[in-house]
Formats: structure tokens, sequence, C-alpha cells
């Protein structure tokens, strides 16, 4: 049988790739800790969860609007207000089964063949693949540690072509875990804006911004340029509810109705007990984050302590999310000559599993997260001085 052209050229995750290696030498007895996986370590509000066994015993498990209930729509504009000050409607909502499929969902709408889409890198691991499965082409804009990884507003109008069509933005960043401020935010959106490219901003992670770095959103920008602007969200990070596939659009009402129709003809409506469960933590407090926030940033920095002796490292402070991204080049020599080879030493040597960051477009780092225990996470940092130390 002959595979598709586009199914042989698609490359599969390299974050699943990494957990699925680690989990087989788990299962042989081998002691591995895994920094690989993209998920909090905490536990979802009891009032979510409460709201979904609700609905489990009242019944709620029939079909609804491929959208989502209009009462989980309304509840997702209404955040968009409360944070960001956005005058949204139910119609400018629509839940995806995961912030994934959300993005997934608007590449196919937005893009015909040949379209070029604008990605800073580092990027998260779909967004190239994303793209090429829409027939898009993928133009990569390179920052730099030393820049944070940020993107340069200048770099927008060297890249734009006759093609550009579409922006995608990512903060806090995933796998850096670096933020843009909003002035710096709003100078990217006014410059893509000019060139009348379309915006599509992936803030899964807005609510994990540490203190002093404070939330920034393009979500204003809609309200002024409704046929230009996404911004999609989701709550497996916020409300640790990775498996729960829930994820959510900000867009204008017709971009809305075409990726209705995609979803309605892939996948329909998300799970409707998670739909109940996403009303209950969108309509609740989230003042429960503000101690997970600091327990990440607290980890965050004993991380970047311990990486501090790592002679020949360097990584950036990142103000967001729970990843570290550390360039670890400086360490190449032997058989261990980029990322990839740099994570396979790392794991037989260490037992700790990382992601290249090849996958996210950045050769020299290696992405780790740091959203598990202490314990296990200062044993990791550990065990990993001692491998790199013998290269």
């Amino acid at each position: 049988m002959q595979l598709s052209r586009r199914a042989e050229r698609i490359q599969p995750s390299a974050t699943l790739t990494i957990n699925a290696k680690a989990g087989e030498m788990k299962s042989r007895g081998e002691d591995v800790i895994s920094l690989a996986a993209g998920e909090p370590d905490f536990s979802p509000p009891k009032h979510v969860t409460d709201r979904a066994m609700q609905a489990v015993k009242d019944g709620n498990t029939r079909y609804t609007p491929v959208p989502g209930k209009t009462e989980l729509r309304r509840a997702a504009a209404g955040y968009f207000e409360h944070f960001y000050g956005v005058r949204a409607k139910p119609e400018n909502i629509i839940a995806g089964n995961g912030g994934k499929q959300c993005l997934y969902t608007l590449c196919q709408c937005l893009l015909d063949a040949g379209d070029e889409v604008l990605i800073p890198a580092p990027f998260w691991v779909s967004y190239p693949e994303m793209v090429g499965l829409a027939d898009g082409v993928p133009v990569v804009l390179p920052t730099t540690p030393e820049e944070d990884f940020l993107l340069d507003p200048d770099k927008i109008d060297q890249a734009v072509g006759e093609r550009t069509k579409v922006l995608i933005l990512n903060t806090p960043s995933n796998p850096t875990g670096c933020h843009y401020s909003q002035q710096r935010l709003d100078r990217i959106m006014e410059r893509a804006l000019a060139h009348n490219l379309y915006v599509i901003s992936d803030e899964i992670y807005d609510q994990l911004v540490f203190s002093p770095a404070g939330p920034a959103s393009a979500a204003p920008w809609f309200d002024s340029h409704p046929w230009r602007v996404a911004v999609v969200n989701g709550l497996s990070k916020s409300f640790a509810l990775t498996g729960w596939r829930i994820g959510y659009v900000l867009a204008h009402k017709e971009v809305i109705q075409a990726m209705s129709k995609i979803q309605g003809q892939s996948t329909s409506n998300i799970c409707t007990i998670a739909q109940e469960a996403a009303v209950a933590a969108l309509e609740g407090s989230f003042d429960f984050l503000a101690e997970k926030r600091d327990i990440l940033a607290g980890r965050r920095d004993k991380a970047l302590e311990r990486m501090g002796s790592w002679s020949r490292a360097g990584c950036p402070r990142p103000d967001g999310a729970f990843y570290l991204f550390p360039r670890l080049d400086g360490y190449y020599s032997g058989s261990v000559t980029d990322s990839t080879s740099m994570c396979t030493y790392l794991l037989e040597e260490a037992g700790v599993a990382l992601v290249p960051g090849t996958a996210f477009g950045d050769d020299r780092c290696v992405r780790l997260s740091y959203a598990l225990n202490d314990q296990d996470l200062e044993r990791a940092l550990e065990r990993m001085g001692e491998a790199l130390a013998k290269l």
C-alpha cells in the first residue's frame, strides 16, 4: 500500500518519542527521571472535577453544537473580557480538542497552498507541521538567547513577502518559557497588522506568568482588528487538565463558522463532560494559581542556580510556563554533536529524559520541564551536571 506524501513527510512529535523511550527504560526497571513532559504536576481544582462528576450523574452525554455549548462559549468570552477587556460574544468562540486542534483547524481555515507563515524560533514543535499539513510554507524567524528568545519586530519587515499571510506568536513560550511584555507584544502586533498579516497568538500559558512580569495578550487587538487576530487558549496548563482536551479560540465570527465546518467533518464537539468542567473553570476563581505560580517560580530559580555551575552552558531566565531551554552546544564533542545525540547521551548516561532543541528550531539547546517535584528535579539536574562534566 502506498501512503500519501502528506503522511510520509510529517515528522513525529519529538516529545512523544522521547517519552516513549523513557517509558521503555522505566519498564525495564531503570531509574529514569523525565523532564520531557509538557504538563503541570498539580491536580485540577475540586470545583472543576466536581462539575464533571455531576455532569456524568446528570447524564450530560449527548452531542452538543460543534463549537460547544452556548454556556461554555459565553464563559470563554467572559474570560477574555475579565482578564483583557475584550468585548467578545459567544459567536466569537469555538471549543476544540485542546489548543492543538484549535491551532490545526485555524491553519486549515486560513491557508492555501503556498501561503507563507512566519514562525519565530524556538517554536513549539507542531507549528511548522500544522502549516505544512495545510500546504502552507513555514518561514522561520530565528531569535537568540541573548535576546531572551524574543522576536525583534524589525525581523517581520525583513521576512514579509508576496505570499506571507500569517504570523504565529506564543507567549509565554514553549519551549523557552520566555514571555513578551505587553509593550513589546504591541509593537509586534502593530508591525504585523501594518503588513496586513493575520496573527495567531497561542496563549495557552497566559496564567503561568511569574512576578514581577505581568500578563500580555494579543486579545485587546481583537476589538480593533477582528478580521486579523485569533487568540488560542485552553485549560490544559493553567488548570492541569491536559488529558481532558479543552481548548478554545477567540476570532471573528466568520472564522469561527469556518472552523466549525472543518471541525464538524472531523471530530464534531468536544467531550460534553469536559465542557461542563470548562464552564466551572472559566466562571470560577483563579486564585489557586497564585500558589502554583510561586511554586513553579521557585523551581525555576533553583534549576537556574544549579545550571549556573555548568561551565559551558547558558540559559535565559524565563518569566513563565514551566520550561528551561539551556544552550548546551559548548559540550558538543566526539559522539555528541547535536541536540539529539546530547539528549540520547543524557538519557543513557544520566537517566534523564529531555527533548532535543532541533525539534523546536534551535539545535544548540535542549528543553527541560521543571513541572515535577523538587526532589526529582534536584536529582535530575545533579545527574545532568555530572554527565556534562564528563564531556
